[in-house]
């Protein structure tokens, strides 16, 4: 049942597992301080690639997570979701999220891309006796909230969004809106995203958006910048765990921040690329400020913007207009960062990590930078943190996220004791 009353959400755990590093203190720490996590891809062989660079997480170690039995079943964006989503609960204080009133809503765009793959080329080789039984459980894309609610005793709803390079956003929404509006509790949310393989590399090749900077890799990913040339693909989870307000302060939870808006949109104007005018966009982010609007917030609140800054030609630009259009001259004074710079794309799983550092940032009031501006583009010409990490007073924050087919999504988070 619908509450009458809308309750406030606050943001009492998260986890990490990034191309920068495994845990929320490695991952946070390596991007302030302006860590790269591009290198060249050793997953397989990328020769005869047009791209043969990457952003992979590396050292991570699933048994640390979950049973051996059950890692080996499991492709890696399952397990990176697993494994972020236990760092979150466990940096919650929470021994337990099980029960009927606790939800996972997740965010992923390909799934098992791998196991599609691996599976394909064993029919094709006439044996598909061999085809795994576990394949398909492997390449659905809610089974990594599945197998988060199944590990910790979850039984609210448990869904996933798979709206491509807004997922990880749009879930951190929705699960905002089940305890706000819908009365539940707690909800274990982000995204989570493992694709570095040879056909999605090619796939990405084939439409020109990834970048071919082979030679320099840890310079490859330069939003912003005039030079860039496409994003880097990257991997890994962002996870959240959700509360309702009184609930987690009535447990002396510590609340790194407070869930005060969420607005989405759609481009309704091409598979791949977005409006030259930003309409979607900035769509969004009124749909956001408007939904913050109810907690008092306003535009002038707004103290850091997560951008979404993928280091492709027409998202850096398209993004700087839209950010003007919401803002008028105050965009000018806003930091704006691209942790993608250092991240690479994460794809589906970006919302859940830049929402994350979106926490962390109100929380700790920093803002990470965006390394590799070394030519501003003049179409780009926003405060974009370039190079160092700075010390800001945040009162709230916004993070964007844009995907293909024109899907957008935009949070708002508060700091925790301003919105009272």
């Amino acid at each position: 049942m619908r509450s009458q009353y809308p309750r406030r959400v606050a943001i009492t755990g998260l986890g990490l597992v990034t191309p920068v590093g495994v845990g929320l203190r490695e991952s946070w720490e390596a991007v302030l301080a302006g860590k790269n996590g591009v290198g060249p891809i050793t997953r397989f062989d990328p020769a005869g690639l047009k791209t043969t660079i990457a952003a992979e997480v590396k050292g991570f170690q699933p048994d640390d997570y979950m049973d051996k039995k059950s890692s080996r079943r499991l492709e890696l964006f399952i397990q990176y979701a697993v494994a972020a989503s236990k760092m979150a609960v466990a940096d919650s204080g929470l021994d337990s999220v099980a029960g009927p009133n606790s939800g996972c809503c997740l965010g992923c765009g390909l799934g098992g891309l791998k196991s599609m793959e691996d599976n394909h080329t064993l029919l094709l080789a006439g044996k598909a006796d061999r085809v795994s039984p576990f394949f398909i459980p492997m390449i659905i894309g809610n089974m990594a909230a599945g197998v988060v609610a199944i590990e910790l005793g979850i039984q609210g709803p448990n869904m996933l969004s798979a709206t491509a390079c807004a997922a990880g956003t749009h879930a951190v929404g929705q699960a905002a809106t089940l305890i706000r509006d819908y009365n539940y509790d707690l909800m274990v949310t982000g995204g989570t995203e493992s694709v570095i393989t040879p056909m999605a590399v090619a796939g990405f090749n084939a439409i020109k958006a990834v970048s071919t900077r082979n030679d320099e890799p840890g310079k490859a990913s330069r939003p912003f910048d005039a030079r860039r040339d496409g994003f880097v693909i990257g991997e890994g989870s962002g996870i959240l765990v959700l509360e309702e307000w009184e609930r987690a302060r009535n447990r002396g939870a510590k609340i790194y921040a407070e869930v005060l808006g969420f607005g989405a949109s759609g481009d309704a104007h091409h598979f791949t690329a977005p409006p030259e005018d930003g309409a979607g966009a900035v769509l969004a982010m009124k749909k956001a400020l408007e939904d913050a609007g109810e907690r008092g917030l306003k535009p002038e609140d707004i103290g850091y913007i997560n951008a979404h800054g993928t280091s492709t030609g027409l998202n850096d630009q398209v993004e700087t207009l839209a950010v003007k259009k919401v803002f008028g001259e105050r965009a000018y004074k806003i930091p704006i960062s691209s942790t993608k710079s250092m991240t690479g794309h994460l794809l589906g799983a970006a919302g859940g990590v830049e929402s994350v550092f979106l926490a962390l940032a109100l929380s700790e009031g920093v803002v990470p930078p965006t390394v590799n501006l070394d030519y501003p583009d003049p179409d780009c010409d926003l405060d974009y943190v370039p190079h160092t990490s700075r010390k800001v007073a945040i009162r709230a924050a916004m993070s964007n996220s844009f995907g293909f087919g024109g899907t957008n999504g935009v949070v708002i988070f508060g700091a925790n004791g301003q919105w009272e």
